[in-house]
């Protein structure tokens, strides 16, 4: 890299390659600002990045090697953060906004289950699934029936179509409890459906709740598959690198493998540059991730996981390829939901034959053997399984008067919404506008489709 690189002035720097840095960089590229883009690592995706079977028992074994019986290194591409995309979701609509999606290719996700007393239920699909699924007795069925058509005629637009009920006000217990709805069904719907990973929405406007199902439905409806997730072939890895190149081909400049990155202050304490290895490159804002400004972020709390090598499916899922399955908090007697999420070789992240699980919690205890063993115990026998955790922070310092935008780290969802909604969120923070990500969606599905 040339010292003119670094001696230039650019509108933002960017440091981490992470999915919500890259996604950002692409963005504001797209925009006509000047970006430079930098990470210490010399790879792509920071904490999000996808690894090869060499990689993952480094960073979890040290110098072992992998078995020979699991096969093909390089047809590994384990995700560090997995996570599914809603079909119909913001993450979907930001890929169409900016055309990445010619640099990917997804395939739809096999299946969406949820976790009742010990046991494990297929989201219904279609109406034929919901009325023999026995997730709900015969009347309980009638009466969400009603509930789900409630929500699918809804529109914020016609008056007609809110029963008299202001959703802006009106709780979600309250609209639940005007259908009857029994406990376990209220917990399948808000978990599985509406993807809350607490109970808090319960006694929040109702707003938030019916447009979350209204997404799941709208995005069930995209593929007619047999959940509302698409994933990319090859894992999760791609989409920083999809980003990426967005922001090349609008003139970012990206640098890897720079040591240190330490963010330069003015004597006011606004940011106005980036050093590396003795050189500074100057700008007007910093966006990073919270480990390059750790002074300015404060820890709420920690994810646990275990990443399983299989060579089956998750039993009692319909022998699916993929698959996401929801522990309610409430099933578990926890504060917050447990995920699995399962993808295989249909996906390219694994040797034919071979399938890689995850469970995923925010953790509430010290020990992730003992606190994620109710997902482990559905997974059947497992070749290999690696634990970690990792401390997850949100930004504390106030922007206007630092020039630092910090992405929050990520959750243990298994699916993107609150990723996305954390980018935007920081672009209309930066840019002083909301991104317009009103697409023509029968576009997205022939571009998802190709």
């Amino acid at each position: 890299i040339s010292i003119t690189t670094m001696d230039e002035e650019y509108d933002v720097i960017v440091l981490g390659t992470g999915l919500k840095e890259c996604i950002l960089s692409g963005l504001l590229s797209v925009d006509g600002l000047k970006v430079l883009h930098m990470d210490r690592n010399d790879y792509y995706g920071g904490e999000s990045s996808s690894l090869n079977l060499t990689q993952l028992w480094k960073r979890f074994r040290g110098s072992d090697t992998p078995q020979e019986n699991l096969g093909a290194i390089r047809e590994y591409n384990v995700d560090m953060i997995p996570k599914f995309i809603m079909a119909n979701g913001t993450l979907v609509q930001t890929l169409i906004h900016t055309n990445v999606t010619k640099y990917l290719n997804f395939k739809a996700v096999d299946g969406s289950f949820v976790y009742k007393k010990g046991k494990i239920y297929k989201v219904p699909a279609t109406d034929v699934e919901a009325l023999k699924s026995p997730l709900m007795g015969l009347f309980e069925k009638r009466r969400a029936r009603k509930f789900f058509i409630y929500v699918q005629d809804y529109d914020e637009k016609d008056p007609k179509s809110h029963e008299g009920l202001d959703l802006s006000k009106v709780t979600a217990r309250e609209i639940i409890s005007k259908y009857g709805l029994e406990d376990d069904t209220i917990d399948f719907i808000g978990h599985a459906l509406a993807l809350h990973n607490d109970d808090d929405y319960l006694d929040q406007p109702a707003i938030d709740f019916v447009m979350r199902i209204k997404l799941y439905a709208e995005s069930l409806a995209r593929f007619q598959g047999g959940s509302p997730y698409i994933y990319p072939l090859y894992g999760l890895g791609e989409l920083p690198q999809a980003f990426a190149r967005l922001s090349a081909v609008y003139g970012g400049t990206y640098m890897l493998n720079k040591p240190e990155c330490k963010v330069e202050f003015d004597s006011s304490g606004k940011a106005i540059g980036v050093t590396s290895a003795g050189e500074t490159a100057k700008c007007k804002k910093v966006v990073c991730d919270p480990s390059y400004l750790s002074d300015k972020v404060k820890k709420v709390g920690k994810v646990a996981r275990a990443v399983c090598i299989m060579s089956h499916p998750i039993p009692d899922t319909n022998d699916a390829h993929s698959v996401q399955i929801i522990l309610p908090q409430k099933q578990l007697g926890r504060k917050s939901d447990m995920y699995l999420f399962c993808c295989s070789y249909a996906h390219n992240v694994a040797p034919k034959g071979k399938y890689i699980a995850f469970v995923s919690a925010e953790a509430e205890t010290d020990n992730p053997e003992e606190e994620l063993k109710p997902g482990i115990e559905l997974l059947g026998p497992i070749d290999e399984i690696f634990y970690h955790s990792y401390d997850t922070y949100v930004p504390t310092n106030q922007q206007e008067e630092d020039n630092c935008f910090i992405s929050g780290s990520y959750d243990a969802t298994t699916h993107f919404e609150s990723t996305v909604a954390d980018v935007l969120e920081m672009y209309t923070k930066i840019t002083g506008k909301t991104l317009d990500l009103s697409v023509d969606l029968s576009a997205a599905s022939a571009a998802a489709e190709n």
